[in-house]
């Protein structure tokens, strides 16, 4: 067995997909197959099942799959003991991301880490289920830390820092009957149809959290999966949404307005409290962090 095997084994099992992993490692498929296959000899065991459509974990997989993650962990660790000698960091970071939030500005934040840490692979993964996807593959391990929206405080098994917010806006197009108010309440939306995103996301728990507090029902009667999307379809005249200022900032045709008893939409960085963090985290997260902010205990 060597390192490179459990690297392959825990990123088939993060994507369950063979492809889908070889892609994020950035080598052949077949290396990865091959990879997996050599552990599976090794061992004696049968890690995924490949009888269906979509691979799964053996139950045996499912067991061995937090000993492998923490096994590479432990690699980690000897790996930046070793190097805090030459002062150099190497090593790779996996960062989830939410896609069209652009309160962080990740491209230029990952541009300055890598002049200065230019031995570090960092991956970037986009968030496939919201935020709620993003917690559990920060649990899990798939990920070493992600940007990502939090309604109500960060859950137990994570640390967060606040990064930025945005206040949440009602988004009605231009002839609406409220596009002349100049603050609204959820009472006054209760006949409205709105267009939103797909529960998991932070935004849709924000504000199915407020109705639910006011003891309100809404109809939503679109959900798209792009937050950046959402306030072109108010354009058109398809309903009415509640979404975070910035995402409706470049929309043609609608009105932005206040409204009463809505938290903000709030960016964190956050990691697992339970893994511990290589050199190579930490070195991001030091860059990621305003100086301001209390400093993230990884």
């Amino acid at each position: 067995m060597d390192v490179r095997q459990f690297e392959f084994f825990s990123a088939v099992a993060g994507e369950l997909s063979f492809t889908r992993a070889a892609e994020r490692l950035t080598i052949a498929q077949s290396a990865v197959s091959a990879g997996v296959r050599a552990l599976e000899g090794e061992l004696g065991v049968e890690l995924f099942d490949r009888s269906r459509r979509q691979i799964r974990l053996t139950s045996t997989g499912e067991l061995l799959l937090p000993k492998v993650r923490d096994a590479l962990d432990a690699v980690n660790e000897v790996r930046d003991v070793a190097q805090e000698t030459t002062r150099a960091i190497t090593g790779s970071i996996v960062i989830g991301l939410m896609t069209s939030v652009t309160l962080v500005n990740v491209p230029r934040l990952l541009g300055h880490f890598r002049t200065g840490h230019r031995g570090v692979d960092v991956r970037l993964r986009a968030a496939r289920r919201g935020s709620a996807g993003l917690v559990d593959e920060l649990v899990s391990g798939e990920l070493d830390l992600a940007f990502l929206a939090l309604s109500g405080p960060a859950p137990a098994p994570l640390i967060a820092v606040r990064i930025a917010s945005s206040p949440m806006v009602l988004v009605v197009p231009d002839g609406h009957r409220l596009a002349s108010a100049r603050t609204v309440t959820l009472d006054d939306l209760v006949a409205e149809e709105f267009i939103d995103l797909p529960p998991g996301y932070a935004s849709r728990q924000i504000v199915d959290d407020a109705f639910a507090a006011a003891g309100i029902e809404r109809r939503i009667t679109i959900e798209v999966s792009d937050i950046g999307t959402a306030a072109e379809y108010v354009t058109n005249g398809l309903g009415v949404a509640l979404l975070p200022e910035f995402a409706a900032n470049d929309a043609p045709g609608v009105r932005r307005l206040p409204v009463d008893n809505v938290p903000e939409f709030t960016v964190y960085l956050a990691a697992s409290r339970k893994r511990r963090a290589s050199a190579a985290v930490r070195a991001f997260v030091d860059l990621a962090l305003p100086r301001e902010e209390p400093e993230i205990r990884l």
